[in-house]
């Protein structure tokens, strides 16, 4: 194993503290819980948004919170959901006074955790709401999910979410739109490469020189199906059949898409996916509205990639427009 770390056990801290040093106009990290939160604290009369899971993720989650996104992020050991004491200093500190929204990936250990920090919240009396986000189309159940997991959609979700929070939505509103977000995505990824857990020091799955998993979750699950080695626009087309049959887009219908980076992949590589991709949609007659490619929901160094649509709608594009400002993802600022 070949990393650039001092010690397994201490991975995610020291990265934290890192990533807090060198994003200190933007976030504040907090280290005993484990927690990050926009800088300056709450927004006073401003819903929270807050969400969190395991680290080795990154960006996700705590690299975009700041003006426009997330209050909050709850960062757990690599690829291991956040506990309850983590959540709830999070979850209010996120709290301005008008109520807070957890964005939750379906991961067993997730789900559990933050309905436990909810309900400590509750009967301290901060009104909390919670959205599973599940867009993943390659499987019904794994070994970390009942149901669908939450992979690269949870982005969208947070940056639309947390631009009617910025814009003085009610709470009934953010949740509302949140849940129309996680409704309107799907997504698909496959790995060309295992990732290598810092704790585990070996690779989490074994995959030929020559083989592709298709439909790999975000931890290195198994996916759909193992192929062989096939040309950029072949796995493209694996990739995004199922998320458009599940997804129902018709022609006339308007979408964003995201080519999704797992942390190994080169830019290059993930422009040629999204070529495909929007050939494909275009051929179905669907508008692309709206882009983004780049490393936004990673397994480590996996190398490999997802692609996500969003169904669109004037006011979700509106609301992914609206002004960003965080250590991933800013426009408008």
């Amino acid at each position: 194993m070949k990393k650039l770390i001092n010690d397994p056990r201490s991975v995610v801290e020291e990265s934290a503290e890192g990533f807090g040093m060198a994003h200190a106009d933007l976030v504040e990290v907090h280290l005993d819980p484990l927690y990050v939160t926009r800088r300056g604290g709450a927004v006073s009369g401003k819903v929270g948004l807050l969400s969190g899971g395991g680290s080795g993720h990154e960006p996700l989650h705590a690299g975009f919170v700041g003006q426009g996104m997330l209050d909050a992020a709850v960062p757990g050991a690599v690829f291991t959901s956040p506990t309850p004491d983590q959540i709830v200093p999070a979850s209010q500190a996120a709290d301005g006074g008008a109520g807070v929204v957890h964005i939750v990936k379906n991961y067993t250990g997730d789900v559990l955790n933050f309905e436990t920090a909810a309900e400590l919240c509750q009967a301290e009396g901060l009104d909390v709401r919670s959205v599973l986000v599940n867009d993943d189309v390659a499987v019904e159940d794994s070994l970390y999910t009942a149901g669908r997991r939450g992979v690269a959609g949870t982005v969208l979700v947070e940056k639309i979410a947390g631009a009617a929070a910025e814009r003085g939505d009610s709470l009934d509103a953010v949740e509302s739109v949140a849940r129309r977000v996680a409704e309107n995505v799907r997504s698909m990824g496959l790995a060309l490469t295992p990732c290598t857990v810092p704790h585990a020091g070996k690779p989490s799955f074994d995959l030929g020189d020559d083989e592709i998993e298709i439909g790999i979750g975000i931890h290195g699950e198994p996916g759909r199906r193992r192929v062989g080695l096939e040309p950029a626009d072949a796995l493209t087309d694996h990739l995004l059949a199922p998320v458009l049959e599940d997804l129902g887009l018709a022609p006339g219908e308007k979408a964003l898409l995201l080519v999704n980076g797992m942390g190994g992949t080169p830019l290059s590589e993930l422009y040629i996916v999204y070529r495909r991709a929007a050939q494909l949609l275009a051929e179905r007659g669907i508008t692309l509205e709206r882009s983004l490619v780049g490393n936004y929901v990673t397994s480590l160094e996996m190398q490999g990639c997802s692609v996500t649509v969003l169904r669109l709608d004037d006011e979700l594009t509106a609301l992914w427009d609206a002004p960003v400002r965080t250590p991933a993802l800013r426009w408008g600022l």
